[in-house]
């Protein structure tokens, strides 16, 4: 039989060897907000010559218009998306005019959504408040649909701590991704982290569901056996409904569903395969950590002292 917990603190090494590249890049460059969370200005618009513009160019006019903080940048459909500060109306129409007039081309706007930075912290504490919600609603549904099993309380503390590490991965991902591809926090990435927690959740269901069912089993055997052991049984499980359906059909979407859902789907890509992968490797490595004392051991090893 598979020895998955004997080997748990490699899996931690490879979380740790994830997740804190993506955090060093965001303590560095910061979290890549869109205007839906820090407020601004997003403007796309199409030429009809087809022939775009440099994007200097373009930061040169709004910077002529007093818009200092312009960030342009093409898609793949031969339009131009223009990232600013928060401007009205009628500074959108002063910059339309200027395009036609400085490019000497018809210009068509595809898009114009703008959010005030008021309405833009408004909506960030709402999405940190959807989060710790789940986050909460998931420990008291665990420890009350194992309330028969013994420590019940640890197996919801537990999902969270791999769910954390899901949500750490994502993070770690769009950080990096906002540095070398332009990506942006917006409501599309809270609908794909929100979908990534509720996936992960059912996952650790899954493997707890069938620890709880060993428990009645095999009562005299070693609880991290047992674990083990019930964490080959879903194993094929797990690989099954997450590569063989959903993994298949984001990658697919990924690489043929357009540049607007890219992100999307490859967020959801990686925070899905993530879910599976902490459920196996993370949740119960820690409920066995939890459950055998283990991380006693730790303490007691660092209070020693050095030998001379």
């Amino acid at each position: 039989m598979l020895n998955i917990l004997g080997k748990r603190y490699l899996f931690f090494a490879i979380s740790l060897a994830m997740i804190i590249p993506g955090l060093i890049v965001m303590a560095i460059f910061g979290l890549p907000l869109s205007i839906d969370f820090k407020g601004g200005s997003l403007l796309e618009v199409e030429f009809a010559s087809k022939t775009l513009p440099a994007p200097a160019e373009v930061v040169a006019l709004y910077n002529d218009l007093g818009i200092t903080d312009a960030q342009v940048t093409t898609t793949g459909n031969n339009t131009l998306l223009v990232r600013s500060s928060f401007i009205d109306e009628d500074v959108r129409a002063k910059v339309i005019q200027e395009m036609n007039s400085r490019f000497n081309d018809t210009v068509t706007v595809l898009r114009f959504d703008s959010v005030g930075p008021t309405i833009g912290k408004e909506v960030a504490g709402r999405a940190t408040l959807a989060v710790s919600i789940a986050a909460l609603a998931v420990i008291i549904y665990i420890t009350w649909a194992f309330r028969g099993v013994h420590n019940a309380f640890r197996y919801g503390v537990c999902a969270i701590i791999a769910m954390i590490h899901d949500v750490l991965v994502v993070i770690s991902l769009v950080s990096i991704g906002g540095v070398l591809f332009g990506w942006q926090v917006d409501a599309l990435f809270l609908t794909a982290l929100l979908s990534v927690i509720g996936f992960s959740v059912q996952d650790k269901v899954v493997v707890f569901d069938r620890i709880r069912e060993n428990s009645q089993i095999y009562r005299k055997l070693d609880f991290e056996k047992l674990a083990n052991h019930s964490i080959v049984q879903t194993l094929q499980r797990s690989i099954n409904t997450q590569l063989m359906t959903v993994e298949y059909m984001l990658l697919a979407i990924a690489l043929f569903g357009g540049i607007t859902l890219r992100e999307f789907a490859i967020i959801l890509l990686v925070g899905l395969f993530m879910g599976t992968y902490s459920s196996i490797f993370i949740a119960a490595p820690s409920l066995v950590i939890w459950e055998s004392g283990e991380w006693r051991n730790w303490f007691k090893r660092g209070a020693k002292p050095a030998s001379v």
